[in-house]
């Protein structure tokens, strides 16, 4: 029984390394991994099967075939309508999890987060995480069950647990707990642990320290409905008063005192919660003061970002023409400047300053094609405005040729380069338009009538 259980955990976790069938899983791989990216479900569907039959742990270093499964069974839950089919695509998306998990525990797979973004070192917590996710908020499993994936997913991940855990663990230790399935000391375990997770990100994580602060804002609402039943104020006054007392200079230990006894339900209006209050956001108003003028001070590239998403665009620029100026990182300031084109571009309609940017972010990163796709796209967008029928056509010819020198330079942009090669190609000029001003494929031309002032080589559909 050993040796046929360890085979069948071999067998989910079997990669295309050396296989016969490699070539065949790879082209699989890469077609439906191509086809999800542009909605083609049948064609995903059909493929991922072939990719994940064969080697379900692809090479190893990535969990897509079982993480697209999850998402490809998803989509089939959410479109059926029969509850028999709709529990076997339950239980399948439930075991694509457990085989994507128990991969990562043989170590079958061994996940590089080099050069990635949004990159989980803990695969394992992240996609308990995620199940968790989705057994509460769509396929509805039993909240034991439930509540056994989320608290596994904290104890593998500790502080790191995804921030999506949060909201489903606290509402169902409400519900069970109102329904007698959990005592109190396990529904205030749970707050404390959430809470004490929640206080660590939002300090600890610029990026999705808000996320977890709404997420814990979330539970803290729902917890509402039963903290009267598992929290005494009184109790905890009489408990923390004395080491309050002990530690009034210690603005970390009043932080933390203050914060305990408001979860226990005491009001802003008792004596010693509005000293405590007042003593920390005296301090805090001063440390903040402090630590944003040091923080916008040396990095002006995260406050042009942080300008941007509060849309203040003119400011963001200026803001990213501080970043340059003090840059020595060349692909650092390379993004810079694309940052800028997109901005240019994108939000502000400035054609030719947004090309420059982006010229400029080329010239910096030789093989880099982002900049380029920018330049198709600003050509794409505004073929319209350039002249008559011809002088538009001439314009999607320049669009098409700045994603081809995109893809030729760049294998990251090369897929959405040729997609959008793919939807240009029926707007290029007619063999007749060319014929009527004697222009052959091949001869160079001018794109006339806007801002794009261009020579593109002609080609027609």
């Amino acid at each position: 029984m050993i040796v046929l259980a360890f085979a069948g955990i071999y067998a989910q976790c079997e990669t295309w390394i050396g296989m016969p069938q490699k070539d065949a899983a790879e082209n699989a791989h890469s077609i439906y991994r191509a086809a999800m990216k542009t909605d083609d479900f049948k064609i995903a569907f059909d493929n991922w099967k072939i990719a994940y039959e064969i080697a379900p742990a692809a090479d190893g270093n990535r969990d897509f075939h079982y993480t697209d499964g999850i998402k490809l069974y998803k989509q089939l839950y959410t479109d059926e309508t029969d509850e028999a089919q709709k529990k076997e695509y339950a239980n399948k998306i439930l075991e694509l999890y457990d085989q994507a998990i128990e991969c990562y525990r043989n170590e079958a797979i061994k996940l590089s987060c080099a050069g990635q973004e949004d990159c989980y070192p803990n695969q394992i917590a992240y996609l308990l995480g995620r199940k968790g996710y989705d057994m509460y908020y769509e396929l509805r499993q039993p909240y034991v069950a439930n509540m056994a994936v989320l608290e596994e997913a904290i104890e593998v991940g500790g502080n790191n647990v995804e921030y999506t855990v949060i909201t489903p663990l606290g509402y169902i230790a409400v519900d069970q707990y109102i329904a007698e399935k959990i005592d109190a000391e396990k529904a205030r375990q749970i707050h404390k642990l959430l809470n004490d997770i929640a206080e660590y990100n939002v300090v600890n994580s610029e990026t999705y320290g808000p996320y977890y602060q709404q997420a814990i804002d979330a539970v803290n609402a729902k917890y509402a409905q039963i903290e009267r039943s598992i929290f005494d104020c009184n109790y905890f006054l009489e408990k923390l008063t004395p080491e309050y007392e002990d530690n009034k200079n210690d603005i970390e230990m009043v932080k933390d005192i203050y914060n305990q006894l408001k979860r226990r339900g005491c009001e802003d209006d008792l004596p010693i919660m509005q000293e405590m209050k007042v003593k920390y956001e005296e301090w805090a108003a001063k440390v903040n003061a402090e630590k944003q003028a040091e923080f916008e001070a040396n990095n002006p590239g995260i406050m042009a970002r942080k300008l941007y998403e509060e849309e203040k665009f003119q400011e963001a620029l200026d803001k990213y023409d501080e970043a340059i100026a003090t840059e020595e990182d060349v692909e650092k300031k390379a993004g810079y400047h694309f940052s800028k084109a997109s901005i240019l571009f994108r939000k502000m309609k400035k054609y030719g300053e947004a090309r420059a940017e982006a010229r400029t972010a080329a010239q910096l990163r030789s093989d880099w094609g982002r900049p380029y796709m920018l330049i198709g796209d600003m050509y794409g967008s505004t073929a319209r405005s350039c002249g008559d029928s011809w002088d538009q056509r001439l314009a999607i010819i320049a669009a098409i040729e700045k994603y081809a020198y995109a893809r030729s330079i760049d294998p990251e942009v090369a897929e959405d380069a040729s997609s959008r090669i793919s939807k240009y190609n029926s707007s290029l000029p007619s063999q007749e338009d060319g014929f009527m001003r004697k222009v052959k494929a091949g001869d160079k031309v001018s794109v006339s009538g806007c801002w794009i002032g261009e020579s593109v080589t002609v080609r027609f559909r």
